[in-house]
């Protein structure tokens, strides 16, 4: 029987080993000035052999990470954006702060700098739509190769409604769903996307000339300025608007994001477990429609076009991730 040789296993990385391997990904120096992207708890030295990927660190992901062992949780929303003066256990942001520091799993928020790095949230919003050859829809003012958003064009012309669907198919089922204005049966080959609210780069939209743009909390006076003026003297009906679930289109990105850390830290010799939550954090549980919505709707747009179904079923509660 020949002597089989095993080696010896790897030794996990220091926190502060992943930390620089993040930095090389998603730079702090890309975040928006308003952010608060980085550590958020968690010490320098200790090691770290699992990493979870999720979009929001609540109370539900930070269980699922403390219950698979996770020694760091990487988030796409900082959990302290706005100032506080307390994290007291008695309130939820202070709960999970101590929830994570006493089971020894640190915290990541790797916000805007990881939308505005290369292989960011919106190139994954962008893949799922189509598009394959992008640039930045929003430069950064230091580098211009990265930023906010992308735009490029498609393969080939697709109808409004087919590309909508392609996204519906692409991102987790929330009760928001896919909402979608303009005609369904429009031709469209030039998409600009934003993964997460991007009503406020609408003007940026038209400049790139757009025929459709992909983002989501579009707000109700963006949203119907925006296709008051599509629908204007010497306008062409563009940009069409398609909005996700702010969660669906950010949880594109989780698996890119861990798969590149993990490649990246596998260069670095350590073989680390990295993983995506399996939670919806989605704050909204069912969507009703309304009663006898079956087409034959006697409220109706201006805009509403011959043939357009504007029924849908119920949203489900769940899938993709529980």
């Amino acid at each position: 029987m020949s002597e089989q040789s095993t080696s010896p296993p790897r030794p996990a990385p220091s926190l502060s080993e992943v930390l620089e391997t993040v930095e090389q990904l998603w730079p702090l120096r890309l975040q928006e000035p308003w952010d608060a992207s980085g550590l958020v708890t968690g010490r320098p030295d200790q090691p770290v052999r699992r990493i979870l990927f999720a979009v929001d660190p609540v109370a539900d992901v930070v269980a699922e990470a403390v219950s698979t062992g996770a020694d760091l949780l990487i988030t796409h929303h900082p959990l302290l954006l706005r100032g506080v003066t307390s994290v007291a256990a008695d309130g939820f942001k202070g709960a999970v702060v101590h929830e994570l520091i006493e089971h020894r799993c640190a915290l990541l928020a790797c916000h805007t700098n990881a939308d505005s790095a290369p292989d960011g949230v919106s190139d994954a919003v962008a893949r799922a739509a189509g598009l394959t050859t992008t640039a930045p829809l929003a430069p950064h003012p230091d580098d211009p190769a990265v930023g906010i958003g992308r735009v490029g064009e498609l393969a080939r012309p697709v109808r409004l409604r087919e590309l909508a669907r392609r996204l519906a198919d692409a991102v987790p089922p929330t009760a928001h769903g896919v909402r979608v204005a303009g005609d369904p049966d429009a031709l469209v080959r030039r998409v600009a996307v934003c993964g997460g609210a991007g009503d406020s780069l609408l003007d940026a939209v038209r400049a790139a000339g757009a025929d459709a743009y992909v983002t989501a909390d579009l707000r109700h006076h963006p949203a119907s300025e925006a296709r008051e003026a599509a629908a204007g003297p010497g306008a062409d009906g563009t940009p069409y608007l398609v909005d996700l679930s702010h969660f669906a289109s950010e949880w594109l990105w989780l698996p890119v994001g861990a798969a590149a850390l993990r490649a990246a830290l596998a260069a670095r010799g350590h073989d680390v477990e990295v993983e995506v939550s399996q939670r919806r954090s989605d704050p909204w549980d069912f969507r009703l429609d309304h009663a006898g919505h079956d087409g034959s709707d006697p409220i109706r747009s201006g805009r509403d076009h011959p043939g357009h179904d504007r029924s849908a079923p119920d949203a489900p509660t769940a899938g993709g991730p529980a």
